[in-house]
């Protein structure tokens, strides 16, 4: 596939779909129930993508176990200088970076990709125990990368992304050349004590209520033809997140297309998680073992319900390393999309600072 305009001229004619083949009769009356389809989550993308005006190029990476991993690269020909590699969160994508792509790929490329199991990229079985679950998620990450030709990359992830980043730098440190989490999950661990915990939005804890030990967004799939309404329900505020670029419900949409799917990474962070919240390989216990050449920015939203008290601790725990923490005035958890604008300026200066 040829590098891509802002024209957009068949952006995805050489993509090949990875759609979910009915597998026995509850799978395939499944989709009638579920107003969902890999094609579906391409073409609300594709809307969303149309947003861009720098060059960029779409389509599947393959992995040597037959995996792939759908992946955008914005400003492919800014090759002189450190990729950008953005890891999304938990039921995330590649489209909820919309805001970020173009200023942060202004002088270098610009990468980021569905993670396995999420979004458009291969839907596999993970292990099923937790330390099992993040290795494959981190191995994806660094056959992606091999796959890729990136000798090394200033990786960002947010939420769950920021765990995955980091697991990821603890093992590949060669590969990157700052480390930056922005309000990253499963840091903490988790208190005895329940009021030392951030009070979680509204959203959070009415899905909590209902889910009780069933997969993060399993009332998505259950809910058949209403999913999309749940969404717009429980998440309003993307809507609003999103005002300059869309005046309709396209953020919803992609958000109930990329998760209304076989839960293949739902699972995985299923394993991973305890109680939502919290990890049951806290990265805190663990962060200590980046190497100490590989500095760290965490970036949190003012108002997030993440703990933003872990910066300070990894500051304790790495004290001869770089490690900087700031919050951002304005912005929750999603603070790429809170305050967009501000958020691109932090991390392109950090940026700058690697070349």
């Amino acid at each position: 596939m040829g590098w891509l305009s802002s024209t957009r001229q068949g952006l995805f004619t050489m993509a090949d779909d990875l759609e979910q083949q009915p597998q026995g009769w509850l799978s395939s009356w499944l989709p009638t129930w579920r107003p969902t389809s890999m094609s579906q989550l391409k073409n609300v993308e594709a809307r969303i993508l149309q947003c861009l005006q720098n060059k960029f190029l779409a389509r599947y990476v393959s992995l040597p176990n037959q995996n792939k991993i759908w992946t955008v690269t914005v400003s492919p020909e800014l090759r002189d200088r450190t990729p950008l590699v953005m890891v999304h969160g938990f039921g995330g994508g590649v489209g909820l970076w919309i805001l970020n792509m173009d200023s942060l790929s202004t002088r270098r490329t610009l990468h980021t990709f569905d993670l396995l199991g999420f979004g458009r990229s291969s839907r596999p079985t993970f292990p099923r125990d937790p330390e099992g679950a993040e290795d494959e998620f981190v191995t994806s990450i660094e056959t992606w990368r091999e796959s890729m030709g990136i000798p090394s990359m200033i990786l960002l992830g947010h939420s769950l992304g920021g765990f995955l980043a980091t697991s990821y730098s603890i093992k590949y440190p060669d590969r990157v050349k700052h480390l930056i989490l922005v309000d990253p999950w499963g840091f903490p661990l988790r208190p005895a004590d329940p009021s030392q915990v951030r009070a979680p939005p509204t959203w959070f804890k009415a899905v909590a209520s209902v889910l009780g030990r069933s997969n993060p967004l399993a009332v998505l799939r259950v809910a058949g033809p209403w999913g999309p309404g749940l969404v717009q329900r429980f998440r309003p505020d993307f809507k609003r997140k999103f005002a300059d670029f869309f005046d309709d419900d396209t953020i919803s949409e992609y958000i109930y297309h990329c998760n209304a799917q076989n839960p293949s990474g739902e699972t995985a962070f299923k394993a991973m998680m305890e109680s939502f919240g919290w990890a049951r390989r806290p990265m805190l216990e663990r962060i200590h073992l980046i190497r100490k050449d590989v500095p760290i920015t965490m970036i949190y939203g003012a108002n997030t319900w993440i703990d933003t008290s872990t910066g300070k601790k990894v500051k304790l725990q790495r004290p001869d390393s770089y490690v900087r923490d700031l919050e951002i005035e304005g912005a929750s958890h999603h603070v790429y999309a809170d305050q967009p604008h501000i958020f691109n300026a932090v991390v392109e200066e950090i940026c700058d600072s690697v070349d």
